[in-house]
């Protein structure tokens, strides 16, 4: 019944504040888009609190730094979003261009300055990443990314991209890992919720210099290592090293090596 109740305010929820958010982007600058997602966030997670029983612990907010910085985030869960923009009053983030095939959303996206970048990866993503992200670093705002580029099973974990890297060399930014266990309580996009706490944690920031491979080392071992700690704390149990996994656009590209040969 949760579940149930949560969906309908969901769906509610996404198409009124969808259909303002298109009207608010056609006024100039982005301050009314912004205006409308923000209000859009906040109700949803309270329907989340409300109707799914979810409620939302956040933690290390006193080690985030002062000025722009990035955020790479666990992403377990279609709350995550939710959770984290609802944390700070002006987030960009970066998105997958899946999200511009719905009606009006990709003018939104644009009005509001997300960065969107081409699912696949390779060089058009990491040339949008940067050319988005650098009016984004620019403007002075924190930047939102899921490194792992998927959503995640709760205990498994995919390769992280290098897109976070390049911006944290590009733009001189340090890097703040977002631990979460909130796919224990929203699974992925899964339609069933389950109520509970879901902790998100702000971990101490990575700071600027790093080479590639050790940044992308370190940035794993603590995102993964926090978030299996998280998971084990809610479930009272001991502590399971997320197993990584072969992501979607690997197993695609391993099925079609083994069709054509």
């Amino acid at each position: 019944m949760r579940s149930f109740a949560f969906n309908i305010a969901y769906w509610l929820l996404s198409i009124g504040y969808g259909l303002a958010a298109a009207f608010a982007a056609l006024t100039p600058g982005r301050d009314a888009t912004a205006f409308v997602i923000r209000r859009y966030v906040r109700r949803m997670v309270q329907a989340m609190r409300i109707f799914a029983g979810i409620r939302i612990e956040v933690r290390g907010r006193d080690r985030l730094p002062t000025g722009a910085f990035i955020i790479a985030s666990k992403h377990q869960s279609w709350g995550d979003g939710f959770a984290t923009y609802d944390q700070f009053d002006d987030l960009a983030f970066v998105t997958g261009d899946h999200l511009e095939k719905f009606p009006l959303l990709g003018t939104v996206l644009k009005k509001l300055g997300a960065i969107v970048v081409n699912n696949c990866g390779g060089r058009e993503a990491r040339d949008s990443l940067k050319q988005s992200g650098a009016t984004a670093h620019a403007e002075g705002r924190r930047i939102l990314i899921y490194p792992e580029g998927n959503l995640a099973k709760v205990g498994e974990k995919f390769r992280y991209r290098s897109g976070v890297w390049h911006m944290y060399r590009d733009f001189d930014m340090p890097v703040v890992p977002l631990a979460s266990n909130l796919g224990l309580f929203w699974p992925q996009e899964a339609y069933a919720k389950h109520p509970g706490t879901a902790t998100l944690e702000f971990l101490d920031p990575i700071p600027t210099g790093l080479g590639k491979e050790e940044f992308l080392e370190r940035l794993e071992a603590v995102v993964e290592a926090r978030t299996a700690e998280l998971i084990a704390e809610a479930r009272g149990g001991p502590v399971i090293p997320n197993v990584r996994v072969p992501t979607p656009d690997e197993l695609a590209k391993q099925a079609k090596a083994a069709a054509a040969s």
